[in-house]
C-alpha cells in the first residue's frame, strides 16, 4: 500500500472557476457556459513521502486518482477547521489505496464485478486497521456496506448535474447526426438515446478525468459527459460547454456526495466525523439508496434517482429506470416529510413502483 503525505492542492487544479451562477439543481432551469477549448490537467501529482515526527492521529484511506486526492483533502481540510490540533503535522495521514478498479480499465465495470471494485480494497484496509476512516465518493459505495464498517457521515453535496463537453458543439442538441458520444454510464447512455436516438454512444470510455478529456482533444468521440461535482472539485470547469438540467439527465444515486466510513467499534473516529456530517445530504442520499437497494441496482441496469429539499421544505424525490437502448424509460416521482423514516419510505415505494411497471425480464440482464 501506498502512503500519501504532502499533496500540493495546485496540482489538483487547471485553471480557475468559471464566473458563472450555478443555479439550485432544485430549479428547473439548466444553465449554459461559454465554450472553450479543452483544457486537461496533467495527472502528475507530486508525492512527497515524509517522516512522520509522531503516529498520525487519523490516517484517511482515498484512491489516488486527483479527484480522490481533492476529496481527501477537503475531508482533511473540514477535520482541522472542527478540530484545530489536527493541523498539526503529521496529525492527518493520506494513505493512497489502489482498487481493482483502478487498475483494470479496459472493460466495463459491469463485467469484472460493479462498482464495489472502487472501495473493496479500501474498505479492507478500514477493517484491518490500516487507516481509521475511509474516503468515498458516495455513488461508488454498493448499497450494503461491509460488516465492522459504518458510513455515518456526508459532507454538503456538490451540484448534481452533469457537464456537456464539446470542441465542437454547445449542447447535445447541436451534435450532428451520428457523432459519438463517449461515456461509461448506462444511465447516461439510455437518457441520451432517449432524447437523442441519431447519436452514438461509445461504452466503455472510463478513466479519471484527465484521461476522458485527454482522448475528447485525441478526436476519439466528439463529447462527453462529466459530473459537474467532480469538475467543480478538480477546479475544471472551464472545460464545460454547458450544464444539463435536472429534467434532461437525471443524476446517478448519490452523486455529488462524499461519504467517510470508520469501523463500528471506533467511537473516536466516529465521533471526530460526527461533526462534518451535513445532515441534509445525509437524508437525501438515504432515500435514493433506499430506492436503489429495493431495484437491486447494479452497473448493468440505468437507474437514476435524485432526493432534495424543495422551497416549502418537503423532499422531492425522482427517479428512473430505463433501457440500456434508451427504448424505454420509466419515471416517477414523491413528495413528503423531509424526515429519514418518511424518506426512506418514499424511495423504497417509488423503487416498488417502477419495479411494477418494467414487469419481469426487465432487469433480468
Amino acid at each position: 500500500m501506498e502512503k500519501f503525505v504532502t499533496l500540493n492542492a495546485s496540482n489538483l487544479s487547471s485553471g480557475s472557476l468559471l464566473p458563472i451562477g450555478f443555479s439550485s439543481p432544485c430549479r428547473k432551469s439548466a444553465v449554459s457556459v461559454q465554450r472553450r477549448r479543452v483544457h486537461v490537467t496533467r495527472a502528475s501529482i507530486a508525492v512527497e513521502q515524509q517522516a512522520q515526527t509522531k503516529v498520525a492521529v487519523i490516517r484517511v484511506g482515498t484512491r489516488g486518482s486527483p479527484l480522490a486526492l481533492a476529496q481527501a483533502y477537503e475531508t482533511r481540510a473540514k477535520l482541522i477547521a472542527s478540530y484545530p490540533d489536527l493541523a498539526e503535522e503529521g496529525a492527518i495521514e493520506i494513505v493512497i489505496i489502489k482498487t481493482t478498479g483502478d487498475k483494470i480499465l479496459s472493460q466495463p465495470l459491469a463485467d469484472i464485478g460493479g462498482k464495489g471494485l472502487f472501495t473493496k480494497e479500501i474498505d479492507e484496509a478500514l477493517i484491518n486497521g490500516d487507516i481509521d476512516i475511509a474516503v468515498h465518493s458516495m455513488k461508488d459505495v454498493p448499497t450494503y456496506l461491509p460488516e465492522k464498517t459504518i458510513l455515518p457521515c456526508n459532507l454538503p453535496r456538490e451540484d448534481v448535474r452533469d457537464a456537456f463537453i464539446s470542441l465542437t458543439a454547445g449542447s447535445l442538441a447541436e451534435l450532428p447526426s451520428g457523432s459519438t458520444i463517449g461515456t461509461a454510464s448506462l444511465r447516461r447512455k439510455s437518457q441520451i438515446l432517449h432524447r437523442y436516438p441519431s447519436l452514438n454512444v461509445l461504452e466503455n470510455f472510463r478513466g479519471n478525468v484527465q484521461t476522458r478529456l485527454k482522448k475528447l482533444n485525441e478526436g476519439v468521440v466528439q463529447a462527453t459527459l462529466l459530473a459537474l461535482a467532480g469538475l467543480k472539485r478538480l477546479n475544471m470547469t472551464e472545460n464545460v460547454s454547458s450544464i444539463l438540467s435536472i429534467e434532461d439527465m437525471l443524476p446517478a444515486v448519490a452523486q455529488g456526495a462524499i461519504g467517510i466510513a470508520c469501523r463500528s467499534d471506533d467511537e473516536t473516529m466516529a465521533n471526530y466525523i460526527a461533526a462534518l456530517n451535513h445532515e441534509e445530504t445525509r437524508l437525501a442520499i438515504v432515500c435514493e439508496r433506499a430506492f436503489l437497494t429495493t431495484l437491486d441496482g447494479s452497473c448493468r441496469t440505468p437507474i437514476a434517482g435524485y432526493a432534495c429539499r424543495g422551497e416549502d421544505g418537503d423532499c422531492i424525490f425522482k427517479g428512473l429506470v430505463a433501457s440500456p437502448d434508451g427504448t424505454r424509460v420509466i419515471e416517477t416521482s414523491r413528495k413528503g416529510p423531509y424526515t429519514s423514516e418518511d424518506m426512506i419510505r418514499m424511495g423504497e415505494d417509488a423503487g416498488q413502483e417502477l419495479l411494477s411497471k418494467a414487469g419481469p425480464g426487465f432487469f433480468g440482464n
